[in-house]
């Protein structure tokens, strides 16, 4: 299991901060999930069969565009 990382999402208002790490997620074997540090938002991604990511759970509502902040903040943190 990967180590957790600091990761940042942009909220429609400011920044919001967080921390994120690999899990596994029954049907998906590299999913992320995005706890933020005030606990009010929560956020798991993986890749569907397509190889896009995709939110598999979280709280709502939510921005779409985290899942792509959080798939690269991902993807450059395990390079």
């Amino acid at each position: 299991m990967k180590q957790q990382f600091d990761a940042i999402l942009t909220g429609t208002d400011s920044m919001i901060e967080g921390t994120a790490q690999q899990v596994i997620h029954p049907g998906h074997i590299n999913a992320y999930e995005f706890t933020s540090i005030d606990g009010t938002l929560h956020l798991v991604i993986a890749k569907d069969g397509d190889g896009e990511w995709i939110r598999i759970d979280g709280t709502e509502p939510y921005l779409s565009s985290w899942i792509d902040e959080l798939a690269d903040q991902a993807v450059s943190h395990s390079l």
